[in-house]
């Protein structure tokens, strides 16, 4: 009987402890909504962005100017969830500066005013895909018949 009493406290002990600390995965940049507070509009310049965030995530497409700054961290959900990931954080900060390195403007969103963001829901129509494949199959067949002609 204090056998089983034991291996039932060993069992418990390990259940227990199981999930004392929980498990995070961060992404990014490590709390972005406090060091967001740091950067002043028309006083921040390039390099105090860097040495308060570090290099950016990603750099503006067209624009170098443009920064974005991105935090992402994921935990494990509760057994009702069978252990499955979410996303417990997702903030983004957009920096933009002018033609001299300083701030012109910051924008900060988190996970709940992403979904206020709408997104165009026009299609791009590709010209190039009009025509139908064997239509362009047919015609690169009679073009390569007649440059076999000449």
């Amino acid at each position: 009987m204090k056998k089983n009493i034991s291996i039932f406290i060993i069992f418990l002990f390990f259940f227990v402890s199981c999930k004392q600390n929980e498990v995070i995965k961060t992404h990014g940049v490590a709390y972005l909504k406090k060091r967001e507070k740091l950067i002043i509009v028309n006083e921040t310049n390039k390099n105090d962005t860097v040495s308060i965030l570090g290099q950016p995530s990603t750099k503006g497409m067209v624009d170098d100017n443009l920064w974005i700054y991105i935090e992402r961290t994921r935990t494990r959900g509760k057994l009702l969830k069978l252990g499955r990931n979410y996303l417990k954080k997702n903030n983004v900060l957009i920096l933009e500066f002018d033609k001299y390195g300083i701030l012109a403007r910051k924008e900060f969103y988190d996970k709940g005013n992403m979904k206020e963001i709408k997104f165009a829901k026009d299609i791009t129509e590709n010209e190039l895909r009009k025509e139908n494949f064997i239509y362009s199959f047919l015609s690169s067949v009679r073009q390569k018949m007649l440059t076999k002609r000449k």
